[in-house]
């Protein structure tokens, strides 16, 4: 498992107090994290910017349990990923636009219920969001790891080799881990839909 050793010596001299270390941290990381958070919450930047500040204060105070095994920006966007998780349970709302697992017919149904037109009907309303609940709720329900090839892969664009790059394997195991992802992923969203139902709510699209 590789180290990042610029990362490491960072963590050391925050850890340590270095001012110059604090000013390097928010000047390298604020900028690509806000735009990580906006990525999931497009139509409130107030939010977004909320988010990213409460994720890169939390991660100073959880500095002594970072060990350079990833990147620190990936470290931060796993932190970040559950303060927007937070963030949106607090708000009673949820995220816009998804793209993940299009192989997956389950999932591809909610995919394109959600990038459909606006609803024109109440029902078909409620069916969008509850279909993006249901997303967000199976996404915070994976393996860390799982959820971060899906989001580097499916959300952010990265090709298998660039994700077998900062993983450090190859990339027919890259292939292989997201294909594990992406059925982990299907399954939990089936278990969801199963047991919602149409008796809490739930209609397939």
């Amino acid at each position: 498992m590789p180290v990042y050793l610029d990362d490491k010596r960072l963590a050391r001299q925050l850890l340590a107090g270095d001012a110059r270390a604090f000013d390097q941290f928010f000047d390298d990381n604020f900028a690509r994290l806000y735009r990580f958070a906006m990525a999931r919450l497009s139509d409130d930047p107030e939010g977004a910017r909320d988010v990213v500040q409460t994720a890169m204060t939390r991660a100073l105070r959880k500095m002594h349990t970072y060990r350079a095994e990833s990147a620190m920006f990936t470290w931060l966007c796993a932190i970040c990923r559950n303060e927007i998780s937070d963030w949106l349970s607090r708000q009673g709302r949820y995220k816009d636009h998804i793209v993940l697992v299009e192989d997956v017919p389950e999932v591809q149904a909610a995919i394109d219920s959600i990038q459909a037109p606006a609803a024109d009907s109440p029902e078909r309303y409620y069916q969008r969001v509850e279909a993006l609940r249901l997303i967000q709720v199976a996404l915070d329900r994976l393996p860390a790891r799982y959820g971060d090839v899906l989001e580097w892969k499916y959300v952010e664009g990265h090709s298998v080799k660039e994700i077998a790059a900062r993983l450090n394997i190859g990339t027919e195991a890259t292939q292989s881990l997201l294909a594990r992802a992406k059925r982990a992923f299907a399954d939990v969203y089936r278990t969801l839909t199963k047991a919602l139902g149409p008796e809490n709510g739930w209609v397939e699209s």
